[in-house]
């Protein structure tokens, strides 16, 4: 298996693809990212990505002038380098190269860094997506800038590695009570019949995944609320699921808080969730038909 990388405006080998160690990514986490997922060699909701990519660059002071169209086409060029067709594309800019400071405004020569390269994802998650996965509740400890899709990923690291610990796929993550968003995912709950997911604000990403459901759940009569709930309501839900780039939308069937184990709804995958995953599923297969039209 064949890796290549887009290095700036350069497509080169993985081994060739060296760094500054003084790269501000490297030294201060100074910088963001995207994923994005391709399904036979097309990608999903590309567009969307590159916009975010733009506004966290914006939200963090790191100057975009890179033309979006021109990006895509060498993401595009990137895809079709490798010798597999479905996968995701980690898309990363910092910040760039200085002397170690905290102080970066007098640098007028400091140039963003660009990287991006490709991951093979044979398949879609769709055994674990029928049959759920248990969810780890615990605090969220992260930066409250979450809006931004930052390089700095420590409180989520560490909360996904408790909950592999505690034997959960997902940690759910609660700010005195109330949950925000998974480690790597959204949050959405449904009860008698609506579907609730924390507003975009600033204490969660507002997930490209997310805003699709959103689109489907319209689309399709599903009533939903972008309110925040608390730990007791997502335990009392009739269904709940997570969402994201990779792992798609993901039943949540138990819950595991305070070193107890909880049914979630009948502990199998819901029938509003199987209705968005169906809906989720007919976009993908749509995706040729779909492409960026920035």
């Amino acid at each position: 298996m064949k890796t290549k990388v887009l290095l700036n405006n350069r497509i080169v080998d993985l081994k060739s693809a060296n760094v500054n160690i003084l790269d501000r990514g490297y030294q201060f986490g100074d910088g963001v990212y995207e994923v994005v997922r391709f399904y036979d060699n097309a990608y999903f909701e590309l567009e969307a990505h590159l916009i975010r990519l733009k506004e966290s660059c914006e939200k963090i002071n790191i100057p975009f002038k890179m033309h979006l169209k021109k990006l895509e086409s060498d993401l595009v060029y990137l895809m079709n380098t490798c010798d597999y067709s479905t996968g995701y594309v980690y898309i990363q800019i910092t910040r760039g190269v200085m002397d170690r400071n905290h102080i970066y405004r007098d640098q007028p020569d400091l140039k963003p860094q660009l990287v991006a390269y490709t991951v093979k994802e044979e398949k879609r998650p769709l055994k674990l997506m029928e049959q759920g996965i248990t969810a780890y509740v615990t605090d969220d400890i992260r930066w409250l800038l979450c809006d931004i899709k930052s390089l700095n990923l420590l409180g989520s690291v560490l909360a996904k590695n408790k909950a592999q610990e505690k034997g959960a796929k997902e940690a759910v993550l609660h700010r005195d009570g109330i949950i925000t968003e998974g480690s790597s995912t959204n949050v959405f709950i449904v009860k008698d019949g609506t579907l609730y997911t924390h507003p975009a604000n600033n204490l969660i990403l507002n997930g490209i995944t997310r805003r699709v459901i959103i689109d489907i759940a319209k689309k399709e009569g599903i009533p939903i609320k972008e309110t925040a709930f608390s730990i007791d309501e997502f335990l009392h839900a009739d269904e709940a699921f997570t969402s994201s780039t990779t792992a798609e939308i993901m039943p949540i069937v138990s819950v595991l808080l305070d070193e107890k184990t909880y049914a979630l709804g009948t502990g199998k995958r819901g029938v509003i969730t199987l209705k968005i995953q169906d809906a989720y599923s007919g976009l993908i297969d749509k995706i040729p038909q779909n492409q960026s039209t920035l």
